[in-house]
């Protein structure tokens, strides 16, 4: 079981590569919360274009793995 969301260790992988750091900050879990579904999904995209997260199984992989409760984890 990951203790980090899977988008951080993005960041890991580019220091080891000599890649600068990412500042877009880590969207975190999504937790099933409808309320704040807007905000998390947008730091999402966000997230994955500063990564240059550009393959569409990689972007859903990386979306999925986040998910962790309430309907969206049926889906997940």
């Amino acid at each position: 079981m990951l203790t980090a969301p899977a988008p951080a260790l993005a960041n890991i992988q580019n220091e080891q590569a000599g890649l600068p750091k990412n500042m877009v900050l880590d969207p975190g879990w999504f937790d099933g919360n409808r309320t704040k579904f807007e905000d998390w999904w947008r730091e999402m995209r966000l997230f994955l274009k500063s990564n240059q997260v550009m393959e569409t199984d990689n972007r859903i992989i990386m979306i999925l793995v986040c998910i962790r409760g309430g309907v969206a984890r049926i889906y997940a």
